[in-house]
This record gives C-alpha cells, sequence and structure tokens, in this order.
C-alpha cells in the first residue's frame, strides 16, 4: 500500500476542480457553516401533507402563509368499496364439486379504499392545495382532526 500509484498521470494531475488555498476539500467530513438560518421559526406543531403549521406562520411549496386568519378546508374525493376477493373465487370454483359448498365462499367481502382527501389553505391572499390519499375509510377522520387542530391555531 506504500508503493506510488503507477497510474497517475506524471503532470501530477488529479481528479476534481482546483480549490483556493485553505478550502477545505470534498469528502466527509462536518459541515462548514450552518445548515439553517439561525433564528427559525421554531418545532412545527402540524403537517398535513406538504402543509407544515408553525407557531405563526404555514410554510407550503407555495410559500409561507401567516397563521392568524387561515382558512383551512377538506374536500373528500375517496370511495369505498366492498368485493369479494379472488381467493373466495377461487375457493368457490375448487369447493363447488362438494355438494354446492363453494358457494359459501362467495359471501366473502372485502373493502377497499380508492382516492384522495384534498386539503386547502387560504391566508394572506395566496392559497394552497395539497391531495392525501386515502388509505381507508376512516383516513377522512384522521385527516378532519389534523385540520381542526389547525383551525384552532388560526384564530
Amino acid at each position: 500500500m506504500s508503493e506510488p500509484n503507477p497510474y497517475m498521470d506524471s503532470g501530477g494531475y488529479q481528479w476534481g476542480p482546483d480549490q483556493p488555498p485553505g478550502v477545505p476539500g470534498y469528502g466527509y467530513g462536518y459541515p462548514q457553516g450552518p445548515l439553517a438560518p439561525m433564528g427559525g421559526p421554531g418545532a412545527p406543531l402540524l403537517s398535513i401533507g406538504d402543509i407544515t403549521v408553525f407557531q405563526d406562520s404555514i410554510i407550503t411549496p407555495a410559500g409561507t402563509l401567516p397563521l392568524k386568519g387561515a382558512v383551512w378546508s377538506a374536500t373528500d374525493m375517496s370511495r369505498t368499496d366492498e368485493r369479494i376477493p379472488n381467493v373466495g373465487i377461487v375457493l368457490a370454483v375448487v369447493f363447488a364439486v362438494v355438494c354446492l359448498l363453494g358457494l359459501f365462499f362467495l359471501m366473502m367481502k372485502e373493502k377497499v379504499t380508492t382516492g384522495f382527501i384534498q386539503v386547502t389553505v387560504t391566508s394572506g391572499g395566496r392559497y394552497h392545495s395539497t391531495m392525501i390519499p386515502a388509505t381507508g375509510p376512516d383516513t377522512i377522520h384522521w385527516v378532519m382532526g389534523q385540520i381542526n387542530y389547525a383551525r384552532s391555531l388560526s384564530i
């Protein structure tokens, strides 16, 4: 390992851009400056999709909105369907030979929820909307609980 690199250019070329003296090179290590400006908004109180609520402001990809006087709304665009699962159909066909016992497997049902819940916030003349995927029939209740908490902070 102490032998020199046989593939190194005789001119002393090293990979990467030239660095002025005193500037640390590339690689792992501690960051040289602060990662975020000091005196930020504090810890987030609530996060709904890409909307984050702080003590006195709402941060969205569209910009920062004031929390005071914000208007929140939600629209449920999800639906829950009830259907026979594939395993029920297969078992019904397999056991149909045995005295129509397989018809009981057609009584198996599963609920499938698809769609989104749209959350909208308006404040300070600005507007932002986000979509939350509905993972079950109770997703709207979770989102409405979050929005009601955000409404209580906006007063």
